[in-house]
């Protein structure tokens, strides 16, 4: 289930707001200048559909999208269980490489077709001071994270995903790293995705 969790940055003990209320979370993220979907799921495409049947399958909201923010580029990121005995290695480079704080000089906007994974977005806000806010995503659900954003990605201990990406500039996406270690500070996707926050909220 969707859900978000927030924080004060300095306090990842103290939970200051936890909803799975998906109105809620977009009313919330779009004060703070984020956008968060959820659009209605399409039968057939699940974690090991083709690249090309995602497109096609979502491709009218793909489309409102891209014209309306003018995107240049969509394409489809994937990750999940191969069997392959070299999964668990490379899943855990991908999850370390991302669960690093960083920002991009591009926006950065996921729409979920399969699978889950957690943005934590780190915000510096004149009335709520600085927070950080976890948006564990689901198949369905779109995030738009403005460019400049601090923030990482956790897909946790055993990727499960299928995710389509849209792009300004191909080379936009890729991060700055900020060196801190606040992702660390933090629960991580697999405590939240089984409901490890304590709820303050509706």
């Amino acid at each position: 289930m969707t859900a978000l969790t927030t924080w004060p940055a300095h306090d990842p003990t103290t939970v200051a707001l936890a909803t799975t209320n998906a109105a809620l979370i977009g009313s919330f993220l779009g004060g703070l200048g984020f956008r968060f979907e959820r659009w209605p799921l399409v039968a057939g495409p699940r974690s090991a559909a083709r690249a090309e049947d995602v497109l096609a399958a979502y491709r009218d909201p793909i489309e409102r999208v891209a014209r309306a923010d003018g995107f240049a580029q969509v394409d489809v990121v994937a990750l999940r269980p191969t069997g392959a005995p070299s999964f668990a290695a490379t899943a855990a480079v991908a999850r370390a490489k991302f669960r690093a704080e960083h920002t991009h000089a591009d926006d950065e906007v996921r729409f979920f077709a399969a699978g889950r994974g957690v943005f934590y977005l780190h915000t510096r806000d004149a009335t709520r001071g600085e927070e950080v806010h976890a948006v564990l995503c689901e198949a369905g659900d779109l995030l738009f994270v403005p460019a400049g954003t601090t923030h990482w990605f956790d897909m946790g201990a055993t990727p499960s995903f299928t995710a389509v990406r849209f792009l300004h500039d191909p080379d936009g996406w890729v991060g700055d790293f900020t060196g801190s270690d606040i992702a660390l500070r933090f629960p991580d996707f697999d405590t939240l995705a089984c409901g490890g926050a304590a709820a303050a909220g509706a």
